[in-house]
């Protein structure tokens, strides 16, 4: 088990962390060959042994570890609390700038929408009409959602990317998750703020807006299983309004591909039209095409590959008909 925990580090230091988080890219590579983290890590279920989950829990408990010193006398001094948290919390990063990299997708479905967003940790990616855009060659003002204008998202665009004009039309709106997050329970927040990567600091301040924003009207989370509970969810949604269900850096967190599949095909055979945004390893079938950068995540319109976007919304390349 130990070799395979060390992969998995390596790797997350290689594609995620190389070029995004230098203190991850080396806190990740001392663990892979830590013979007492690994032993730590192995002691906890498979599905809790995340490296992002690994370090927010961490740096909830203990602050966050400059070194690999300090992360070493953190899992030492502190060890059974970071266990815990990791295994009641879990890796709900809570990204509302991937709406940069959504949005020219909803714009391109004709409204009133109805979205619901499975996985959906706080709700933070359910207010995309909430919030400003800056692609660089066009800009979208944040509105005055509740008083105040949102939080303006900063992502770089592609010259074939279809940018929006006018914020969409959403009429309702609501979320699935496992363990939803309350926008109202600091606690809650302050796991949402650890989640960020240490070096993010335009992250953490667009967070901070974000959850600023949804607090003045908190979306409606539903716990409950994709597998199981979303049927229920769709037929809740108004039938005059176009139904947009969709999901970012969900469907990896399901190892079995069987049963990955059998929700795209589900969500292929619903009235809802289906945003997916995942590593491409999720869907191997929707592309063989290798991404052009490390990372990426694949965004796909009912398992037609729409664009190549930036896992944080920093960057939308289209590859799908701009018309």
């Amino acid at each position: 088990m130990a070799k395979s925990i060390a992969e998995r580090y390596e790797r997350f230091a290689q594609v995620e962390a190389a070029g995004r988080s230098p203190l991850y890219e080396r806190l990740a590579l001392h663990v892979a060959g830590s013979a007492s983290a690994l032993r730590f890590l192995a002691r906890l279920p498979e599905s809790r042994q995340q490296p992002n989950l690994l370090f927010g829990a961490i740096r909830l408990v203990a602050g966050t570890p400059v070194s690999t010193t300090d992360f070493d006398a953190a899992l030492a001094d502190h060890g059974g609390a970071i266990a815990q948290t990791m295994l009641s919390r879990t890796t709900q990063t809570n990204e509302p700038a991937r709406c940069a990299s959504l949005l020219p997708a909803l714009s391109r479905i004709d409204g009133p929408l109805a979205l619901i967003e499975v996985g959906a940790s706080a709700g933070l990616c359910l207010l995309p009409d909430c919030y400003g855009y800056d692609w660089g060659r066009l800009q979208l003002p944040a509105p005055a959602c509740g008083g105040e204008a949102g939080p303006v998202f900063r992502s770089e665009a592609s010259q074939d990317t279809p940018l929006p004009t006018r914020h969409p039309e959403i009429v309702w709106r609501a979320g699935l998750d496992l363990n939803p997050l309350d926008v109202l329970d600091d606690a809650d927040m302050a796991w949402l703020e650890c989640l960020v990567w240490p070096e993010h600091h335009e992250r953490l301040a667009n967070l901070r807006a974000a959850v600023a924003v949804a607090r003045r009207s908190p979306p409606r989370i539903v716990s409950g299983d994709l597998t199981r509970d979303l049927a229920a969810l769709i037929a809740e949604a108004p039938v005059d309004a176009t139904l947009v269900v969709f999901h970012t850096a969900v469907l990896s967190y399901i190892a079995d591909q069987a049963v990955r599949d059998a929700f795209a095909k589900d969500m292929l055979a619903s009235r809802a039209i289906w945003l997916s945004n995942e590593s491409p390893r999720v869907f191997p079938q929707f592309s063989s095409a290798e991404p052009p950068g490390k990372g990426l995540f694949l965004l796909a319109r009912n398992g037609e590959p729409l664009a190549w976007t930036g896992p944080h919304g920093q960057s939308v390349a289209w590859i799908g008909n701009p018309e």
